[in-house]
């Protein structure tokens, strides 16, 4: 099994989750914090990656939530 990580993207003047590799976003929200908080449940229940783009689709940020045996030393948190 592949693991499918969850995106925050921009959506119709709001924010969504997406999982890689699906067709249709999952949850839309107005803000770009709700959408953020959906996806880390989500990934905390499934273990993997939420990777947060801005406006401009580029990523600007990614936490992992999955069972990483070798987690990086996260300089951020």
């Amino acid at each position: 099994m592949t693991k499918k990580d969850i995106h925050v993207v921009p959506h119709k003047g709001g924010w969504a989750t997406k999982k890689e590799g699906a067709g249709r976003v999952g949850v839309v929200t107005d803000t770009q914090k709700q959408a953020i908080n959906r996806a880390k449940e989500q990934a905390v229940r499934e273990k993997v990656e939420v990777v947060i783009h801005g406006r401009d689709n580029k990523i600007r940020d990614s936490d992992s939530y999955g069972g990483d045996p070798n987690p990086p030393k996260d300089k951020k948190h």
